[in-house]
């Protein structure tokens, strides 16, 4: 655990965070990003190693540079502060308000990516108080809107308009995060590659008429019997580099019978792949592309027959799956001339990030100080982040917390969002060693 002064501190940096409402409609990332330059200026940063800035006034993004040596290129150090939407009436608590609860932290971004963010913050403050000299100089990026997307991205932003302020050797991020079952901690992830979105526009548009005169022509239906046929669709089950070494880690972690297909899976037995899929959602989605339906909307009057029917469907890709191909099997599966599939907005992808060797051995080596017997785990998330946008821009992204949650109960985006206590104090160690290793001469 950390020094109290300095738990003290990353809380009340979160809880300030978190109290503050920066979802992508009814909320703004400035105040968060402003709040977080004021305590890094009382600690001493320079007006001139802090930027504050974005597409919006209100979707403003803060980069800090603690300046090292220069003996090596910067490491950067990103989160965003932006959060999904939450209803109070969908929540059993004030989703903006940090409430501590039966050794839990709860509220809207708590785990989504608040946690974090805090932490980069409160341990950059640390260095400073502490005079850590690093060989490199360590910049933190918190940015807006990886949850919107669209014209405000932070990330994306910032590489077209501030790149030298962020250009780094490497990147941390989210998207890793450690395993547990039960209480139990199995394996500290580290992201280094990631599935890509594409949303699609499922439409049918009718000339409609009077609901007393019915046909079978109706565009609801259509609709209908296309989401039908895509629920009951899946596409193929296969593995890439960073899945396989996911696999064969995980087969020595779990026990039994399922050990043994997780071996299977890292050989290519596609038997053993069906059992895991159908064991595992989250291993279902790390071994295919996954297609669902997220919205609907359709008619325009209680008695007329629909003019239009559309859904959207959130697509999480494989690296290696392309929108064409993509596309392709979504109209075979639909086989209804009368649904359009359209792509909404532009796709991008990017490579996975190399496997660094001295990345992946600082993960293990303070994994092992902190949680002895818990492996560091290559992954590719099955989710989305910023880091598409680094990697293809050819800044290497690693996704790594030391931030476990237990695999049965991850609350991203939902409802009553929550983080262990005792996880996140140790997540702050973890990251606070983390960097300093990565950030100190091999001698030194």
């Amino acid at each position: 655990m950390p020094p109290e002064q300095e738990r003290q501190l990353a809380r009340a940096i979160y809880k300030e965070m978190i109290e503050i409402n920066s979802g992508f409609t009814t909320g703004a990332t400035t105040p968060v990003v402003q709040a977080a330059a004021r305590r890094l200026r009382a600690a001493g940063f320079s007006d001139r190693d802090i930027f504050v800035g974005g597409a919006t006034p209100k979707k403003a993004n803060l980069v800090v540079r603690y300046r090292g040596t220069g003996r090596r290129r910067p490491i950067l150090l990103l989160a965003h502060t932006d959060v999904v939407e939450a209803k109070r009436e969908d929540w059993s608590m004030d989703p903006f308000v940090l409430n501590e609860k039966d050794g839990y932290f709860y509220g809207r971004g708590t785990g989504d990516d608040k946690a974090q963010a805090a932490l980069w913050i409160a341990n950059l403050i640390r260095y400073k108080r502490e005079g850590f000299k690093p060989d490199r100089d360590i910049i933190v990026a918190l940015t807006a809107d990886e949850e919107g997307g669209g014209p405000y991205n932070g990330v994306e932003w910032l590489l077209k308009n501030k790149r030298d302020l962020i250009d780094a050797e490497y990147a941390l991020n989210e998207g890793g995060w450690g395993e547990s079952v039960n209480g139990t901690r199995l394996s500290n992830d580290v992201q280094v590659s990631e599935k890509y979105v594409v949303n699609y526009r499922l439409e049918v548009r009718n000339k409609g008429g009077h609901s007393s005169l019915p046909v079978a022509d109706n565009a609801i239906y259509h609709l209908a019997g296309a989401l039908d046929r895509l629920s009951r669709f899946g596409f193929p089950l296969k593995t890439n580099e960073v899945t396989r070494a996911y696999f064969r880690a995980m087969s020595a972690i779990e026990k039994g019978p399922v050990s043994t297909d997780l071996l299977g899976v890292a050989s290519g037995d596609t038997a053993a792949m069906t059992r895991v899929a159908e064991a595992s959602t989250p291993w279902n989605a790390t071994l295919r592309t996954t297609c669902v339906a997220t919205m609907l909307e359709g008619g325009h009057a209680l008695n007329a027959l629909p003019q239009l029917a559309a859904a959207t469907v959130n697509c999480r890709v494989l690296p290696e799956d392309s929108v064409g191909y993509v596309t392709e099997t979504l109209r075979r599966v639909v086989a209804d001339s009368a649904v359009k599939v359209i792509v909404n907005g532009a796709p991008h992808g990017a490579p996975a990030s190399p496997m660094r060797a001295d990345l992946l051995s600082a993960v293990t080596a303070v994994t092992n100080e902190l949680w002895p017997g818990v492996s560091s785990v290559p992954m590719m998330v099955m989710g989305a982040t910023d880091g598409a946008y680094l990697r293809a821009a050819g800044i290497p992204t690693y996704g790594v917390q030391g931030l476990f949650y237990d695999r049965d109960d991850i609350r991203f985006h939902g409802r009553d969002e929550r983080l262990k206590v005792q996880s996140f104090y140790e997540g702050q160690t973890f990251l606070y060693e983390l960097v300093k290793r990565l950030s100190s001469a091999p001698n030194a």
